[in-house]
């Protein structure tokens, strides 16, 4: 298993991102629980720097991939109160996040794609490119580890003191 703080000694991929890491914009989304367990910041970076790896590891755009996996919920709001007239969470924030990383920094059309793509699946927004379902598919794995991660370690606890019982 990866450490959470892995990323900090990865030279390439810092400095793809440390520009954006240094925006307050990009800061400011420690203060936003993401899934229970984890802040928007920390959700972020999972997302960003695993799905670097994967598309440095296939040849892509590793660049891109890890800028827009950065970028894919620049939004400053609580999500699970927070609701919309116009549609779902999943169909609004990626294009709040786009309209927010499109104030910070300049976009190439892969960026734009993968961050308003990265709800696929719950969406009906079709990926133009593989970094866009790379960051997509890792977004999931991400929500879900951050989710189920304490009820896991929990759970292995509990077995390792029935297996000492034993």
């Amino acid at each position: 298993m990866k450490s959470d703080n892995e990323w900090k000694s990865d030279r390439e991929y810092l400095s793809l991102v440390k520009d954006l890491l240094a925006k307050p914009e990009v800061q400011k989304l420690a203060n936003y629980t993401q899934h229970h367990h984890s802040n928007r910041l920390q959700h972020c970076i999972s997302v960003s720097f695993d799905s670097y790896r994967i598309a440095k590891r296939l040849h892509l755009d590793y660049r891109s991939t890890a800028r827009a996996g950065l970028l894919h919920d620049l939004f400053y709001y609580d999500w699970r109160t927070t609701k919309f007239d116009l549609g779902t969470h999943a169909f609004i924030h990626p294009r709040v996040a786009l309209r927010n990383a499109e104030k910070l920094t300049p976009l190439n059309a892969k960026e734009r794609d993968i961050i308003l793509k990265h709800m696929f699946g719950a969406t009906l927004a079709v990926p133009r490119y593989p970094e866009s379902l790379i960051v997509s598919l890792v977004d999931d794995y991400e929500a879900e580890h951050e989710f189920f991660g304490p009820l896991r370690k929990r759970v292995r606890r509990e077995v390792a003191l029935i297996k000492a019982k034993a």
